[in-house]
């Protein structure tokens, strides 16, 4: 059995509902705590971006990691020692991932890869491609393998990639490197700004470690039960 195929099975084992992070897209603190309270344990995460970790600060991180794991996705991209503390401080957050953009260069991500030893539980990945991105896919290909390994060569934990990249990220980085993936789409969903998306089943059955759910969740009459929907997707994935 390959690294990848045992890797796979240990990931199976995980409950679903603890991989998939919902993207808290919201306005403010209240609306982001009422979201966290309608999903409960359906889901296992929760990723604050810049909109509202800018409204909220460090207040409302400690509000989430009482009964959720939280992805701070930044996308920190600088010089290398303005990164390195960003990552220092995002770990005295108590963070349990947060991430930088591979297209800063191998010295950042280096650089961020050392201030993250400090924190042994938390996971530092990189932005490859945004899933926004418009350049064909053999391209967005390209360049998220070639992001991937200078990631993986920085020491970094994993990456932020579509669907479409992880199975190969994988492949070249080995089983135990990390696939975030986001652009998760369903049924007759609005893709809106995602170019590169994939329903719930295909984004496990490619290899996705954890799946970044936004608005299908967000919008949902009923959030929890279009977490639960998800999440029986993703139990119906065959790999």
């Amino acid at each position: 059995m390959s690294p990848l195929e045992v890797k796979r099975i240990e990931m199976k084992q995980i409950e679903m509902s603890r991989r998939v992070m919902v993207a808290l897209d919201v306005n403010d603190k209240t609306q982001a705590l009422a979201m966290r309270d309608k999903l409960g344990d359906s889901v296992g995460w929760f990723k604050v971006g810049l909109r509202l970790f800018v409204a909220e600060g460090p207040d409302l991180i400690a509000d989430l990691s009482r009964t959720h794991q939280v992805f701070l996705d930044l996308k920190f991209h600088d010089i290398p020692n303005t990164v390195a503390q960003a990552i220092e401080s995002a770990g005295n957050l108590g963070v349990n991932m947060v991430n930088v953009h591979a297209g800063g260069g191998k010295p950042m991500l280096e650089a961020a890869a050392k201030a993250a030893q400090a924190f042994p539980d938390m996971l530092l990945i990189a932005v490859t491609v945004l899933t926004s991105d418009t350049m064909p896919k053999e391209q967005a290909l390209k360049v998220a393998l070639e992001r991937a390994k200078l990631a993986k060569e920085a020491g970094l934990h994993g990456v932020v990639c579509s669907v479409h990249e992880a199975a190969q990220i994988k492949e070249v980085c080995g089983a135990d490197f990390i696939t975030v993936t986001p652009g998760i789409r369903w049924g007759n969903q609005d893709t809106q700004d995602q170019q590169r998306i994939a329903d719930p089943q295909m984004a496990i059955e490619h290899g996705s470690d954890y799946l970044v759910i936004g608005r299908p969740i967000l919008h949902a009459e009923n959030p929890a039960h279009a977490a639960n929907e998800a999440v029986r997707m993703m139990e119906q994935a065959n790999y």
